[in-house]
């Protein structure tokens, strides 16, 4: 199997230190990783783990991605493929920063695009600093969506694609993504909810070598109560849900939000479709950041990341956990198994 690029993430966030906990703590995990971004950024964040009382993680410079298992065990390769930052503070916002973490997902991006690496790991990069640094994106999901759409010569609209949150209980995926709830609200319509069953049977099917069986939530309070606190389930997701059933998709609902997550935990569904954000993400985050994976779905390329941000209030500190680096990095080794 080809490389996993790993991007750094924003250099005044956690990023840097978790991978250099992963490289120094997990040998099989990482084997075959090798890190986009800064070779200094990742040498300090490298020596800050000496803090801690342990030794600091070597860390080399590779020119090419072929060489990403010639380096010792435990040693972080380091490709340098963006410029360096200047003048980031750990836990700060600024434009140095967000450019550092963008490059590197572009970077990142358009290797898997043309087949140098088997998929990509973003560590978490800081909206504010990216869209400082000129990134006209709010997040990962919407750049790796216009860098694959660039490749394929489409349209943006051509190339959807959706957001997963998985852990070892539940995946959940999303209707829409970073957007005001009023925004979010009125995104709900019959084309992206069925456009959604679509990418998820299929990624599903594809991951899971069967064909999944998939719930949706409601929007409104008991999915609607027959329509007393809303219309949208009959008008909407309903009829989009008979759509998908009848393209022979294993779709279910709209089921009322608050139960719909439990019932996927135990086992009744392989996966709930939310109507927006944060709909979907904290039952996921409740049953523990450390083991949640954000999986874009609907790309020509393997991507995953961790559940968590860039946490810049324990940035620098040494205190960060990897754990849910190394599941993203794991679920991304077995997305790309040929």
């Amino acid at each position: 199997m080809k490389p996993i690029a790993v991007t750094q993430g924003d250099p005044a966030g956690i990023g840097p230190e978790i991978i250099a906990k992963a490289f120094r703590d997990e040998l099989e995990i990482t084997r075959g990783c090798f890190v986009v971004g800064d070779l200094a950024t990742m040498r300090q964040a490298s020596q800050s783990l000496a803090a801690t009382g342990r030794p600091p993680v070597p860390v080399a410079l590779i020119e090419f991605v072929e060489h990403a298992g010639n380096v010792p065990p435990h040693c972080v390769p380091v490709l340098q493929a963006i410029a360096s930052p200047q003048g980031v503070v750990p836990g700060q916002v600024s434009a140095a920063a967000g450019r550092a973490a963008g490059d590197a997902v572009v970077w990142a991006a358009r290797a898997a695009l043309r087949g140098d690496v088997a998929a990509i790991v973003t560590a978490p990069l800081h909206k504010e600093s990216l869209h400082a640094a000129g990134f006209a994106f709010p997040g990962h999901t919407e750049l790796l969506q216009a860098e694959a759409a660039a490749h394929l010569n489409r349209p943006l609209g051509d190339v959807p694609v959706r957001m997963m949150l998985a852990n070892d209980e539940l995946r959940t995926v999303l209707v829409s993504i970073h957007m005001s709830l009023r925004d979010a609200i009125e995104a709900v319509h019959f084309d992206g909810v069925l456009q959604t069953l679509r990418i998820t049977h299929a990624a599903l099917k594809a991951a899971l070598g069967k064909a999944p069986r998939i719930a949706v939530a409601g929007l409104n309070p008991h999915a609607g109560e027959g329509g007393l606190f809303g219309s949208e389930e009959r008008e909407i997701i309903a009829p989009a849900i008979g759509a998908a059933c009848a393209e022979g998709i294993d779709a279910h609902g709209p089921y009322a939000p608050d139960t719909v997550f439990m019932r996927a935990r135990t086992g009744e569904f392989d996966a709930v479709i939310a109507m927006y954000h944060d709909q979907g993400l904290i039952p996921v985050k409740y049953l523990g950041v450390e083991q949640g994976v954000n999986v874009t779905l609907g790309l020509p390329l393997v991507r995953t990341s961790p559940d968590h941000g860039t946490a810049f209030d324990i940035a620098g500190k040494g205190v960060a956990d990897p754990a849910s680096l190394l599941a993203a990095i794991r679920m991304a080794r077995a997305l790309a198994q040929p």
